[in-house]
């Protein structure tokens, strides 16, 4: 069903997929528009380090303007910010009957559907740990769940298909009937993600100290009550139970952080993406473009979410080069959250 293979956007996670897939004995190429990256993968191949594994694979790679298609499966693995761009340049590349499969944070499939079509577009939720390291160079830091789903949920001969495959990178992936639940509740975990960015701590540290536990009860309980306004039943993964944070009970939400840190505790990835993207790589991140959509529904619901807006609101302050990344950032962040439970205490 799939006989050519693109994934688009080699990066941590794309390049992970693309490399365990490509040793597998799957017909993959990948596009990426870091020329360096791309320079050293087709002259040394693409190096796997980590925990989980440790190789080289020969691997045809080049630049997005560059490929040469059809292919019957497209892999989308580019940050939010860039899937309008990118799905402009390789759609044209995807077979009548292809199929464009979403490997990113967010809510791109919507995006993605509007493009090219519904019936051409699949969703996958992934939380497993990756970085990139240097051109053709990527530390596989830790495995985590990956979902595959129709968007309309149902189940078919191409879902079937495809999970064969991915089962080759990740041998415990699955298939659910509500993969937008799996979306939702990635996002109020990345909620978390961006308070401990703004900690500028590790995210073990983060997750054990007990001066954060606020923020991460008033940032991911913002997502998680927007998601159940939406009608969006959340799904639990790796621990993390999403929907206990729509209660706004502070016991049910402690439970639910230590649940996961006890999962995650001792992890080789002591910092988010996010954190590495601003401290490391010196880019923007992936986050305004991810959250913007819940900010709106929130607006159009009449939902206050005070602390989300306020923690993406730094984020980009960080990129623009007004705040710098410190710990001060998450007591401010902090102080905005006790301000908003004294409203609500005073009403």
């Amino acid at each position: 069903m799939f006989e050519r293979m693109l994934v688009c956007g080699a990066g941590a996670i794309g390049g992970t997929i693309a490399a365990f897939l490509k040793r597998s004995g799957h017909p993959v190429t990948v596009a990426d528009l870091a020329e360096d990256h791309v320079a050293e993968i087709r002259a040394e191949g693409l190096r796997i380090t980590g925990p989980i594994a440790q190789f080289t694979v020969a691997l045809d790679a080049s630049a997005p303007d560059k490929i040469e298609g059809p292919f019957d499966l497209i892999l989308l693995a580019v940050k939010a910010q860039h899937t309008k761009p990118a799905v402009d340049m390789i759609g044209g590349h995807l077979s009548p009957n292809g199929l464009l499969v979403s490997v990113q944070n967010g809510l791109n499939e919507l995006l993605i559907a509007d493009l090219i079509g519904r019936d051409r577009t699949m969703g996958c939720f992934i939380n497993f740990g990756a970085d990139y390291i240097a051109p053709g160079h990527i530390e596989f830091g830790g495995r985590g769940p990956l979902m595959l789903g129709e968007l309309d949920g149902r189940m078919s001969e191409r879902l079937t298909a495809l999970h064969e495959i991915m089962r080759d990178f990740e041998p415990n992936a699955g298939i659910t009937d509500n993969i937008f639940g799996y979306l939702w509740s990635k996002l109020a975990f990345g909620a978390l993600l961006i308070s401990q960015t703004l900690s500028n701590v590790p995210t073990e540290q983060f997750l054990d100290d007990p001066k954060y536990r606020p923020i991460i009860h008033r940032t991911v309980g913002d997502v998680a009550r927007v998601a159940r306004a939406e009608g969006i039943r959340m799904m639990k993964f790796q621990g993390f139970d999403a929907g206990k944070f729509a209660t706004g009970e502070s016991l049910v939400m402690d439970r639910a952080i230590s649940d996961y840190a006890e999962i995650r505790r001792g992890s080789s990835k002591l910092y988010s993406g996010i954190w590495r993207d601003l401290a490391v790589r010196k880019r923007a991140t992936e986050v305004t473009y991810q959250y913007e959509p819940i900010l709106e529904m929130a607006c159009r619901r009449g939902i206050a979410v005070p602390a989300l807006a306020a923690a993406v609101g730094m984020i980009a302050s960080v990129e623009r080069g007004e705040r710098v990344l410190s710990g001060g950032l998450a007591d401010e962040l902090l102080s905005i959250v006790q301000q908003t439970e004294r409203k609500q205490a005073a009403i």
